[in-house]
C-alpha cells in the first residue's frame, strides 16, 4: 500500500519552508507583464532588497533565476575576454564562479583555502601584489558547501587598494546575516530567494555599485542578451520598454516575503538565526555528533556536521529522516560528499519546533 507523502520540514541547503502569508501571495491571480500595478509591486520589492542588503544602489532588481542564473548574470556583465579575475575559493561555490569566469574568458587567478576553513586576506594580498591589473575580485560570503562564513572586510579594503571590483556571493547570508553592501564597499552582489528571505526559488536578487555600472558601460564586447543590465534596467525603470515575462507570481511571493522581514526586523531576524543554529548545536551535542569546520566561522544560517563514525551509510540516515519523518537535510558536495551532513536554519525554518523535531528523529533513526 503506497503511504501518503508527510508534509515536508525543510532543513536542508535550501530550499527552506515558506510562510502561510508567503504561500497565500504566491496564488494570487497573475497580472501582466507591463502591468502597472505589477511596477508598484516591483518597485516595492527593489525598496526593500535595498534594506535588506544594506545599500542605496540604484540598480537593485529581482532577477528572474535561480541563484546561479545571479552569479552568471553578475559575472557576464563585468567580464571581457582576457580580463584577470581573482576567486576566492574556500568551497563548492567558489569553484563554480570560477568554472563561470573562465567560460567567459577571463584569466583566472585562484586564491584557495582548505573546505571548513576561510580564506586568508593576506593570501588575497599577495595574490594581488603578484597578478598585475585585476579587475574584479570575487568570493562566497556563506559558503553552502561547508557551513563557512568568510570575512569581507579586510578583503573589500585590499580590493580598493588594488581599484578592482568587489563581487560577493550572498546566497545564503541574504535575510539571515548582515551583508552590508554600502559599509564594506561590495560592488556586486547576488543572492536567492529561497534560502533566508524565505520565498520560493526562481528569482536572484542583484544589487550594482554606480563604479561597477559605469564599467558595464565602457565594455567593449557586448553581454548575452538576457542577462544584459542595460535592457533588464530599461524594463524595471520607467518607461518599462518589454524585456521577458516575469514571473509575477514569484514576486507576489517576495514581496510578502520581505513584508515579513520587515516587520520582523533585521536584527530581530539574524539574532533568531543565530539563536535557532546555537540551539541545534546543543541538541547535536547530546547525540554525539560534531560540527565541521573552523569554528571562529561557522554559519549561522548553514549548519555542516560530521557524519558520526558509526554510520555506516549516511544517505540512509537522510532517506529514513526524509521517508519517516517528512524532514529533509543535506548531504556533502564534492570532496565532502559523505562526509557531513548540511542542516540549513534559514528564513520561515529556522525555528526551535524544527530543531526539536529533527533531533527526536535523528536519535530515533540513529538508535
Amino acid at each position: 500500500m503506497k503511504r501518503t507523502p508527510l508534509p515536508r520540514v525543510l532543513l536542508g541547503p535550501g530550499p527552506s519552508s515558506i510562510s502561510p502569508k508567503v504561500q497565500e501571495a504566491l496564488g494570487q491571480a497573475p497580472i501582466g507583464y507591463l502591468d502597472p500595478e505589477l511596477f508598484e509591486i516591483t518597485d516595492r520589492i527593489r525598496a526593500r532588497l535595498r534594506t535588506v542588503f544594506g545599500t542605496q544602489n540604484a540598480f537593485t532588481i529581482p532577477l528572474t533565476g535561480t541563484g546561479m542564473a545571479g552569479m552568471e548574470c553578475c559575472f557576464a556583465n563585468l567580464i571581457e575576454p582576457g580580463d584577470k579575475v581573482l576567486i576566492g575559493m574556500h568551497g563548492f561555490f567558489g569553484e563554480r564562479m570560477a568554472e563561470i569566469a573562465r567560460r567567459l574568458g577571463a584569466e583566472v587567478i585562484t586564491v584557495q583555502a582548505a573546505w571548513g576553513e576561510a580564506i586568508e586576506p593576506k593570501a588575497i594580498a599577495k595574490a594581488l601584489a603578484s597578478a598585475g591589473k585585476v579587475k574584479l575580485v570575487a568570493c562566497v560570503h556563506a559558503e553552502t558547501s561547508t557551513g563557512i562564513c568568510q570575512p569581507l572586510e579586510e578583503i573589500a579594503k585590499l580590493v580598493r587598494e588594488h581599484d578592482a571590483l568587489f563581487l560577493v556571493d550572498t546566497v545564503t547570508s541574504l535575510g539571515g546575516m548582515p551583508v552590508d553592501v554600502d559599509r564594506l564597499g561590495i560592488d556586486v552582489s547576488y543572492s536567492g530567494t529561497q534560502k533566508c528571505i524565505g520565498a520560493p526559488s526562481g528569482i536572484s536578487p542583484i544589487t550594482v555599485s554606480e563604479r561597477a555600472w559605469e564599467v558595464r558601460q565602457r565594455r567593449r564586447a557586448p553581454v548575452e542578451w538576457y542577462f544584459d543590465w542595460v535592457l533588464l534596467r530599461d524594463y524595471y525603470d520607467s518607461p518599462h520598454a518589454y524585456h521577458h515575462t516575469v514571473p509575477v507570481n514569484l514576486l507576489y511571493a517576495l514581496d510578502a516575503a520581505l513584508e515579513e522581514i520587515e516587520e520582523e526586523g533585521l536584527e530581530a531576524r539574524w539574532q533568531r538565526h543565530i539563536a535557532v543554529s546555537m540551539l541545534l548545536k546543543e541538541q547535536l551535542k547530546e547525540l554525539g555528533i560534531e560540527p565541521f569546520g573552523c569554528a571562529a566561522h561557522r554559519l549561522p544560517t548553514l549548519n555542516a556536521y560530521c557524519v558520526p563514525n558509526a554510520v555506516d551509510n549516511e544517505a540512509n540516515v537522510r532517506a529514513r529522516l526524509l521517508q519517516d519523518y517528512g524532514i529533509e537535510i543535506g548531504g556533502g558536495l564534492g570532496k565532502l560528499r559523505g562526509k557531513i551532513w548540511r542542516i540549513g536554519t534559514m528564513g520561515s525554518s529556522a525555528t526551535p519546533r524544527n530543531v526539536l523535531l529533527l533531533s527526536a528523529a535523528l536519535r530515533t533513526v540513529l538508535n
